[in-house]
């Protein structure tokens, strides 16, 4: 008959062992969650929903092609689930739209070609359009990281941006007040 002393190193082997297995089981979990963050950031650290206010100086669009109230369908995904989903516009503004590469200030990779800060979300951006390459501080908080950061700016489009509502098209949650969408990334709900 074995005793107490026989019987605990093998309890301790079989511990040691299925503490190897659950450490190597969330290592690949991470490992998987960093692989999705380089190539999906839109997903990491992305405040989906936000409180409707919109930047200082930012006027509403006279003629919008889609008024506030309208369904339409989304034809991008800056974040996951977002491309193809029905959304319900909560406003529509004239403006300067752009896609930016930055380091955000928590540190991390840089982020490339993000879409959309908007000219009023440009630290004393005033009236003057930015050009490709240009260099500007980011007043505005989509991201993580985000708001303070020094930003290149990689496309420019004078445009109508939208605020929308929209529920992701893999379910789940409704987004509030997403900012930004292009009119050229809208379609009008059938």
């Amino acid at each position: 008959m074995k005793t107490a002393k026989t019987k605990m190193p093998i309890v301790l082997a079989l511990l040691a062992a299925l503490i190897l297995v659950l450490g190597a089981c969330s290592n690949s979990d991470n490992k998987d969650k960093e692989h999705k963050e380089e190539n999906d950031h839109s997903e990491m650290d992305m405040d989906h929903s936000g409180s409707g206010e919109v930047p200082e100086g930012l006027k509403a669009a006279e003629n919008p092609t889609y008024e506030v109230g309208s369904q339409v369908i989304i034809n991008s995904g800056h974040m996951e689930s977002m491309k193809d989903a029905k959304a319900t516009i909560v406003g529509a503004y004239d403006t300067t739209a752009y896609s930016i590469s930055y380091t955000p200030t928590t540190g991390g990779k840089k982020i490339e070609n993000h879409k959309w800060i908007i000219q009023e979300e440009i630290k004393d951006a005033g009236e003057k359009t930015y050009e490709p390459g240009a260099e500007v501080k980011i007043n505005s908080s989509h991201m993580k990281g985000m708001n303070g950061a020094v930003a290149n700016i990689e496309t420019s489009e004078k445009t109508t941006v939208y605020m929308v509502d929209f529920t992701p098209t893999s379910g789940g949650e409704e987004v509030k007040n997403h900012k930004w969408v292009t009119e050229g990334e809208l379609s009008a709900a059938e």
